[in-house]
């Protein structure tokens, strides 16, 4: 979980007027309403929701598994005392949080790798994606370990972060260039039987997709069951939008939208377990190489709004104190806390409210690219 700390500034959180409802019960609705969304999306494409190739089995294993390995994983975190450093400057309400096991990630994803794997047959592409996949939990693994072993919230520098996401991007990209199809380099555009020429172009565009997916994702890990609900949200659409093409990445899809919410069994709040960036790093990679490797990009921007918009508040932060920064060095802050869901939770939200409102936003996103699958 990643903070811009010296941008932010203190404020006094609003009596809790909350949602009636709680955390578990928002975690229940979310898993009742993505599976029936696969049930009626099997149904629909002539799938049996019990074979491995259907958007439901994959999804209902990992979130099982996901749920049952957090079981014994999260005993061993604690043991090995993967505390979750909390800043100071940040919402107060967040301190009580300091201890939570972080690095919930190096369960939930691993048992989302191996159920697609065997249920693809371990096709190539799937395996591809797991391997990038993987890769940029490494590096989140990495990161969250030096926050551990520092006792702070500063992990691997920026600088040395970046330099192994282009590493694994540019790794991803060769493999791309030399098994896939150069026509590829077309971006297919939604609506329309349109596609936008981009020819060498695409290549840094496809590094570029997958550090910043990568990188919002982990922007928005930074609330109980933000992170974990909006993704599983996006790329299940993604799987279901991408299932007449792609029928192995769609169960790659299905199977890590299961693990997020399986997940949420333990980090719905209040919070057993943090993902960190071991996690979050992870997710984004998945979505950024499924979309690059099914020319759904343009799907992928909108399913991304509501991680688009959380790297935008950041950026605006930033761009907007330094811009205002008097003589004294010291500027103006554009929100009270960036990114987004801190400044909601500044002004008076409570994290449900946050939450509810945020899966709400990425349950519409998900309809409008749902409305363009064609069966």
């Amino acid at each position: 979980m990643w903070s811009e700390g010296k941008f932010f500034v203190d404020a006094k959180l609003s009596p809790n007027q909350g949602l009636n409802i709680s955390g578990i019960g928002l975690a229940c609705l979310l898993a009742l309403s993505l599976t029936a969304t696969a049930l009626i999306l099997d149904w629909l494409g002539h799938r049996l929701p019990w074979h491995p190739s259907s958007l439901t089995m994959p999804f209902l294993l990992c979130s099982v598994g996901a749920a049952a390995a957090g079981n014994f994983v999260i005993p061993l975190l604690q043991a090995l005392k993967t505390g979750q450093v909390i800043r100071e400057d940040g919402p107060q309400a967040h301190l009580k949080k300091a201890g939570t096991p972080t690095m919930g990630g190096v369960f939930f994803i691993p048992v989302a790798i191996m159920v697609a794997c065997v249920l693809s047959n371990f096709a190539q592409d799937v395996v591809a994606v797991s391997v990038l996949t993987l890769s940029y939990g490494l590096i989140g693994w990495i990161d969250d370990w030096q926050i551990l072993r520092r006792k702070s919230n500063k992990g691997i520098s920026p600088k040395m972060k970046l330099v192994l996401q282009i590493l694994f991007a540019t790794g991803f990209c060769l493999w791309m260039m030399l098994n896939r199809d150069f026509s590829i380099s077309n971006i297919a555009l939604p609506w329309v039987s349109f596609s936008l020429p981009l020819g060498l172009l695409f290549w840094p565009l496809a590094g570029f997709v997958l550090l910043a997916e990568s990188n919002a994702t982990n922007l928005t890990d930074g609330i109980d069951g933000l992170a974990g609900g909006t993704v599983a949200i996006a790329i299940f659409a993604l799987g279901a939008f991408i299932t007449p093409t792609s029928p192995d990445l769609m169960i790659f899809c299905a199977a890590i939208s299961g693990s997020c919410l399986g997940f949420l069994a333990h980090n719905r709040n209040p919070a057993r377990v943090f993902m960190g960036d071991t996690g979050s790093l992870a997710l984004g990679g998945a979505l950024a190489a499924v979309a690059l490797l099914t020319n759904s990009l343009v799907v992928l921007f909108i399913l991304s709004g509501i991680f688009f918009v959380e790297t935008l508040s950041v950026m605006a932060q930033v761009s907007y104190y330094k811009a205002t920064k008097g003589a004294d060095g010291k500027g103006k802050r554009l929100f009270k806390m960036a990114p987004l869901h801190h400044h909601l939770e500044l002004t008076g939200w409570s994290e449900l409210q946050v939450v509810s409102v945020f899966y709400i936003i990425a349950a519409i996103l998900a309809t409008i690219c749902l409305t363009m699958i064609t069966f």
